[in-house]
């Protein structure tokens, strides 16, 4: 009885020290690699007051461990754009400064001459996504966080595979849990056609897992480097709404063509390299490019591999500089105090600011949620409008009917920090007014509306906003 007494004494002196160690070595991280004070006391007290769970879901969802190789495939990155910041100084118009913003924090330049097409849904982009695959020479390049293995998805099975036969450098990139983590139809049916294909941060073994939260959401294709489509549309079925699918999505994508296809391709080379270890060569990829249209565009890539929120960093910088509207359309609106407090502004300020979102998403937690940050919006004066079905996943923004912001970043957390997101930014008014007539509003949320939810419903909805962080 004694020698039991002894040994359970020992166990619980043994766990004691353990969970003090662990939480200890939570801690120091937290300290070190947290940058929100919120994020750090959360992490911090989960540790200490939930012995060694705490510190499993701190290394499972916690710790950033995607770094980037040194080695990069960026191309001409300019960090300070000095001949920018030139005539950021010397000019009057009110988006310049936002110009010299986004070079800085991206270190990329606008380029000039580019020609933007919108698309909407399937019915529109994939015929024309499919048309330009069965077109290209040397090269195609396609990554996308869903890509299913149905109707929609066999026919770019098929255009990938005839191109690879026709002596085509293809590479297919998936996402390893969007793409689907126990299985993937469109991974196992490339492979066996012989089509490079890989799954991003995907492994089979929970141990080498430790990346649930950081997904590759980016949408992209490009051909022999000169012609790229991108947005918010994935390739599945339910995105031809023609067919009439059982839970149908409408979409947004885009065709550019022109200079800033360059930055695109080197977005793709990037995740390609970072995923496989192979270097894509300049000879198939990156062709000279010549000018075709009028658009000055500039990719702006995010992720948590990345020094800084980048996208979020470019939606506060476009908010700051708005005089006359802001517009932003997106399937779910959950972003940080930051942003919220930038739009709330920005409409006291006399800035007719219009957020479009759908009636209800294919997330219905993220619906409760959402309802708690925007009373204060309606408050001040921005105006919600709800869109009714079909759910609409299209991902846009607009400032003073000039200057869009177009990709596959949503309006949340997960998007703008946790996410790997591709948006492009476009000054060009006439396609600014043409994003800002693809989206009609509504119905317009009031708070009336909000205040007639029964004190249930507003529990839960503020409970749901509790999960911000990881929705």
């Amino acid at each position: 009885m004694i020698l039991d007494d002894n040994v359970t004494a020992l166990v619980g002196a043994v766990a004691a020290v353990a969970h003090v160690a662990i939480a200890g070595a939570v801690t120091v991280h937290v300290l070190l690699y947290k940058r929100s004070v919120g994020a750090a006391v959360s992490w911090i007290g989960i540790a200490w007051l939930s012995p060694f769970m705490g510190g499993l879901l701190y290394a499972i969802m916690g710790i950033n461990r995607v770094k980037r190789r040194a080695q990069r495939l960026r191309r001409q990155r300019q960090p300070l754009l000095l001949a920018t910041s030139d005539g950021a100084r010397g000019s009057t118009d009110s988006l310049t400064p936002l110009e010299y913003a986004v070079g800085r924090l991206t270190g990329l330049p606008s380029k000039p001459g580019n020609l933007v097409e919108m698309l909407r849904s399937g019915d529109q982009a994939y015929p024309r996504m499919l048309e330009e695959i069965g077109r290209a020479q040397k090269s195609v390049g396609l990554c996308s966080y869903i890509f299913r293995a149905d109707a929609a998805g066999e026919k770019f099975h098929e255009a990938l595979i005839d191109a690879r036969k026709r002596g085509v450098e293809v590479r297919v990139l998936i996402d390893g849990i969007g793409g689907g983590y126990f299985w993937s139809g469109t991974y196992d049916r490339l492979r066996k056609a012989g089509v490079p294909v890989a799954r991003f941060l995907h492994s089979y073994f929970p141990w080498r897992t430790p990346f649930l939260n950081l997904r590759n959401h980016r949408k992209l294709l490009v051909i022999d480097g000169k012609v790229a489509f991108t947005g918010g549309l994935n390739i599945g079925a339910e995105n031809v709404i023609a067919t009439n699918p059982a839970h149908p999505v409408r979409d947004t994508h885009f065709r550019l063509e022109g200079p800033v296809v360059e930055q695109l391709t080197d977005a793709f080379a990037d995740d390609w390299l970072f995923t496989t270890g192979e270097h894509l060569p300049d000879t198939d990829w990156f062709p000279p490019l010549e000018p075709v249209g009028t658009v000055s565009a500039r990719v702006v890539p995010s992720g948590p591999d990345e020094d800084m929120e980048q996208i979020e960093f470019v939606a506060l910088h476009a908010i700051s500089c708005a005089r006359e509207s802001i517009r932003v359309v997106t399937p779910y609106f959950l972003p940080g105090e930051p942003l919220t407090m930038a739009l709330g502004l920005a409409a006291m300020r006399g800035i007719r600011v219009d957020i479009l979102l759908p009636e209800n998403s294919n997330h219905a937690i993220l619906d409760w949620a959402r309802r708690v940050p925007l009373r204060p919006l309606i408050e001040v004066g921005c105006r919600i409008w709800l869109m009714p079905a079909p759910f609409d996943h299209s991902k846009l923004m607009t400032i003073d009917d000039s200057w869009s912001f177009i990709g596959s970043a949503n309006w949340d957390t997960r998007s703008f920090r946790l996410n790997f997101e591709l948006n492009v930014e476009l000054h060009d008014a006439a396609f600014a007014r043409q994003i800002v007539e693809s989206a009609t509003p509504q119905q317009r949320l009031t708070l009336a509306d909000i205040d007639g939810d029964p004190l249930p419903i507003r529990l839960r909805n503020s409970a749901a906003r509790l999960l911000q962080p990881y929705l």
